[in-house]
């Protein structure tokens, strides 16, 4: 009898740390051994010199979500999970989103009805909270938590999503109570309501304005007013989408005075700009996402800031809205820009797009590569202990890399409902051959072969990411506030 179910065999293997020339061996969807020599198995699964990674970890996605404008993503869990398994991400963490006067318990049970009826990869989901009322922080979310949902979102802007400062501050004592990671999308709300309406009086309504009505400074404006409740707080947070690099910048600076904040980027903001969004008719409204791309100098400091570890991952943000009446075009065929449902699609080239730049274009290191798609945010989300690395013990999620393959991206080779790309007509080098998920092959030759359903709910905590640095800011320390205790 066979000793290992599956052995993945000649490959060189690439952690966050090393790369070595190694086997996997794989039993009861775990790894199991690794090394050379290692036996025989029931199934083999030949890398021929191949590189072999973690499978991807996309700690930010939207699946079967209603937007705050009422439309309803473009994706199934079952087509979203699909794409992100053919492009080599095996875990995914999208939402349970909570609309003002939302029961927030019965959300989250329906979407993990959502998620067990048609994932692919393994899941998570990040907790929406726009309305703190007092059952929804004292019953619901204690009760979730438990549960195992191990970080809430919230938003600084939109009309129908955000909540205000005072809010922010309950929801980040909550999460301190609870050992919750706190995810903000994080923008001024003010700056970005009046500079639309300063366009669109002036009739500039195309999908191109999009990318000048969210205000450079709006970002790092919001990130330094977020920060300084985090540290009053002594809640760590995670800021969703960096796109500028005076926001980089900002996250630089608290980092380097000691303060516990995370931050991501998304591929939206490292490979495209807002000249993407200028083209003929309504065609650029598939380019409106927010924040908006930004600049090449934007791109070059985001690059450096993912260098030097001011930012920790990269995720999709895929937001799959069809370019049509159900999607971006429900507001009618000449929406303005304001009436366009921001997202744009990315869980199938996010993996592909950053091996091709860090990988086969040489910006970084491979080991960088699975730090920041794997590793990175499964330590981050408290997935560690079964995901984002190849160590014996962890779950078998591993993709063979064909390094010399060379893709031109096409709108038709999109796997997701979006029905279109935004980074079309790039060609990659590098693209996942194989793809396996807890030891079961679910992409076999660039062929999805896994099968709905079968992804499974990942329970978490907040974790050490989330815990907080024991810094009592001195208006909650007795001895510096005439004895007022307030925590």
């Amino acid at each position: 009898m066979p000793t290992y179910d599956l052995i993945v065999r000649g490959g060189t293997v690439a952690t966050a740390v090393d790369v070595m020339r190694c086997d996997i061996a794989i039993k009861a969807g775990k790894i199991a051994a690794i090394g050379e020599n290692l036996g025989d198995a029931s199934e083999v699964v030949d890398a021929g010199g191949a590189l072999v990674t973690p499978g991807g970890v996309d700690s930010h996605c939207h699946i079967e979500q209603l937007s705050a404008m009422g439309v309803v993503n473009a994706d199934t869990f079952e087509t979203a999970t699909g794409s992100a398994a053919l492009g080599g991400t095996t875990t995914v963490i999208p939402f349970a989103c909570q609309h003002k006067g939302m029961d927030i318990a019965e959300v989250a049970r329906d979407y993990h009805a959502l998620a067990r009826r048609g994932s692919i990869t393994d899941y998570a989901l990040h907790l929406i909270v726009t309305d703190p009322t007092p059952v929804t922080m004292n019953e619901h979310l204690p009760a979730l938590a438990k549960d195992g949902h191990g970080s809430i979102k919230v938003f600084m802007t939109y009309d129908a999503m955000k909540i205000d400062d005072g809010e922010m501050l309950d929801v980040l004592l909550k999460a301190r109570e609870l050992g919750t990671m706190v995810c903000v999308h994080a923008e001024n709300h003010g700056m970005i309501k009046w500079m639309v309406q300063r366009l669109l009086d002036r009739g500039y309504t195309a999908p191109k304005y999009h990318a000048i009505s969210h205000p450079r400074g709006s970002e790092a404006e919001a990130f330094n007013r977020l920060i300084a409740m985090s540290e009053l707080i002594d809640q760590p947070i995670m800021i969703f989408h960096v796109s500028t690099a005076e926001g980089a910048a900002t996250v630089n600076a608290a980092r380097a005075r000691g303060v516990k904040v995370w931050a991501e980027t998304c591929p939206q903001y490292l490979f495209l700009t807002k000249e993407d969004l200028d083209k003929p008719g309504m065609e650029g409204a598939k380019w409106c996402c927010s924040p908006p791309p930004r600049g090449e100098a934007d791109i070059e400091a985001l690059w450096a800031a993912l260098e030097r570890g001011d930012l920790q991952t990269v995720t999709s943000d895929h937001a799959p809205f069809s370019f049509d009446e159900k999607g971006k075009l429900s507001a009618g065929p000449n929406p303005t820009f304001k009436q366009i449902p921001n997202g744009m699609p990315g869980l199938q080239v996010r993996m592909p797009l950053m091996f091709d730049a860090i990988v086969s274009r040489g910006r970084m290191e491979v080991t960088d590569f699975v730090r920041l798609m794997s590793t990175a945010p499964a330590q981050l989300y408290n997935l560690a202990d079964r995901k984002g690395s190849i160590a014996v013990g962890k779950d078998a999620d591993i993709v063979v890399w064909d390094t010399e393959r060379e893709v031109t991206l096409t709108d038709e080779m999109m796997a997701d409902a979006t029905g279109y790309t935004p980074f079309v007509g790039r060609t990659l080098k590098g693209w996942p051959a194989t793809v396996l998920r807890r030891g079961e092959v679910v992409v076999k030759d660039g062929t999805l072969t896994g099968k709905p359903g079968s992804g499974e709910f990942l329970p978490r905590t907040g974790g050490r990411a989330a815990a907080p640095r024991g810094k009592v800011a001195p208006e909650f320390d007795p001895a510096q506030n005439f004895g007022a205790k307030l925590l």
